[in-house]
């Protein structure tokens, strides 16, 4: 089992800046996308951004320019910078991991328990 533990959401005025920090823990082999996911009332949870083991990035178009993925594969922690954040970006994010325990299992996704960013104008 793989274990996702989120850190650094909170409250924050429109224009300013947060990061995320997403570790993972437990039996791992290997992992292979890391990512983020956010979730606001009412909403169905979305795609923010993903990175690939090779550094390879995936942005929803919303937060291009804005929030940027990042990685240390040592550690197993994946980040994300968020810049200018806009109320529109208030959600519960989620950190995500497609991870192998055993060599000779297939992946499996697993989630962070998600972290609350509120943003006020």
């Amino acid at each position: 089992q793989v274990q996702l533990v989120e850190s650094g959401g909170g409250l924050v005025q429109a224009g300013g800046s947060l990061r995320l920090s997403c570790a993972a823990s437990g039996s791992i082999f290997s992992i292979n996308t890391m990512g983020w996911y956010r979730q606001a009332p009412g909403n169905q949870r979305e795609l923010v951004a993903t990175i690939t083991s090779r550094g390879n990035t995936n942005y929803a178009d919303s937060v291009k320019g804005r929030f940027t993925i990042s990685r240390d594969n040592a550690k197993n922690t994946t980040y994300l910078q968020m810049n200018s954040l806009k109320p529109e970006d208030t959600a519960v994010y989620y950190c995500t991991a497609l991870a192998t325990s055993v060599w000779y299992q297939p992946p499996t996704n697993y989630w962070g328990q998600g972290t609350q960013i509120t943003v006020s104008s």
